[in-house]
């Protein structure tokens, strides 16, 4: 088999344009700048439609998509019952001087799957429920101080970020205290030396960084978690904005056997339409009312009704289940098509949220040549990001994928005769 690899004049094209009017041309992941797409040649920059598990760039060339827009594609680009939901919701009524009761479906729909919510509080992107969740955990216990585990990401607040970049003030993180993932004698030394000073931890349901190989939880690593943040007064906060319903419609605390103090949702809660959602326990329910924190569009009804069709259907299809059977067929297949050719694929993480890497090469490169391949005859992926499952997705689907993936592993072997084997 042998692909003619795709071309992007009308990206590049676009993208000249984009640089005159936008910071950056593109900014935030989908940029060429933030390390994602190298090399950046090989990646198409604008879309022009998308459905199912494709998407078409502007040049015409389609693809398998494992990103999903970042996530919150996790039905499908342009799901019929949600964008029915969704349209019917918009003939109504959207962004109104005061909420549509549609509010409290989604609030109560979410409390009746969400085995840790006694309550919903909604906003747009996930950065403001882990901000709110923060907020939240410093009004309830009257302390400054956040755990962090190494390797995290909780969206682009100045909290959220590393005192070297730019913009950021040290009073910004002046608070933020780290500890190494899944290493409960440090955590527990951490806590001890801060004891009265800590208001909350907050952490991905399992290590999902980018470059680097994701890692689950050990055996009763959560459970004790639990364990220390009661013994300390410590407001326990998962940040399951990427994780979230992909695991566990109950939440991703449920899926590892423990109760959060608040859970941030937001990628995967509304097929692409923008809502996020922070939910907590009944004891917090008064606190997070204290607060000042709203903004102009976090009551609009028309994402609450695509979040309800979301969530019914991912009920109805047991999407945890899904996601689960085809990432793990797809991560064989890809891992196998490695083998083949004398080469070895890490496939890491949960397989509904998988995270690829090659390891033959320390630099990475090799890794993003195989990548690059496999973008330019059909199968988008990123380089050091984990990847998404969607509901739309097929086995003929992932038949394909392992068969572009076959063809990029040859061409990279072709490459570098020095692998040997």
């Amino acid at each position: 088999m042998t692909t003619t690899p795709y071309t992007y004049a009308k990206s590049r094209e676009a993208f000249d344009r984009a640089l005159r009017v936008v910071p950056s041309g593109i900014y935030g992941h989908q940029g060429p700048a933030e390390g994602c797409y190298v090399p950046t040649t090989a990646f198409p920059l604008f879309s022009q439609r998308a459905e199912g598990t494709r998407f078409w760039d502007v040049d015409g060339n389609e693809y398998i998509d494992y990103m999903c827009g970042y996530g919150p594609n996790v039905l499908g680009y342009g799901d019929p019952d949600v964008r029915a939901a969704a349209e019917a919701q918009a003939r109504l009524e959207d962004v109104v001087t005061i909420p549509s009761t549609i509010m409290v479906d989604f609030a109560e729909l979410l409390v009746d799957t969400v085995a840790s919510a006694d309550w919903a509080f909604f906003a747009k992107n996930g950065g403001d429920t882990t901000t709110l969740a923060v907020m939240t955990a410093r009004a309830a216990t009257r302390r400054k101080k956040i755990v962090f585990f190494d390797g995290f990401y909780h969206g682009v607040a100045p909290w959220t970020q590393k005192l070297d970049y730019p913009g950021v003030l040290e009073e910004d993180v002046a608070h933020n205290l780290y500890a190494p993932w899944d290493d409960l004698p440090a955590l527990e030394r951490l806590l001890s030396e801060h004891r009265g000073e800590i208001a909350g931890l907050i952490a991905q349901p399992y290590m999902h960084g980018n470059f680097v190989d994701n890692r689950l939880p050990s055996p009763g690593f959560w459970q004790a978690v639990r364990r220390l943040c009661d013994e300390h007064g410590i407001v326990l906060i998962v940040d399951d904005v990427r994780a979230g319903f992909r695991l566990d419609l109950a939440g991703s605390d449920h899926h590892f056997g423990f109760q959060a103090d608040l859970i941030c949702f937001c990628k995967a809660l509304a097929n692409g339409y923008n809502v996020s959602a922070l939910c907590g326990r009944d004891s917090l329910k008064d606190v997070v009312s204290s607060l000042s924190y709203t903004g102009s569009y976090w009551m609009s009804a028309v994402p609450f009704a695509a979040g309800i069709a979301t969530l019914t259907k991912l009920r109805e299809i047991d999407g945890p289940a899904l996601f689960d059977r085809l990432g793990t067929e797809l991560t064989t297949g890809l891992v196998a098509a490695a083998a083949d050719h004398g080469m070895r694929l890490v496939a890491s993480g949960a397989p509904a949220l998988f995270y690829l890497r090659l390891a033959e090469d320390d630099s990475l490169m090799l890794h993003q040549e195989w990548v690059a391949e496999c973008v330019q005859r059909g199968v988008f992926l990123t380089s050091h990001h984990n990847h998404f499952i969607n509901a739309a997705l097929t086995s003929a689907d992932i038949a394909r994928t392992v068969e572009v993936a076959h063809e990029a592993f040859g061409i990279v072997r072709a490459r570098h005769p020095e692998l040997g084997g």
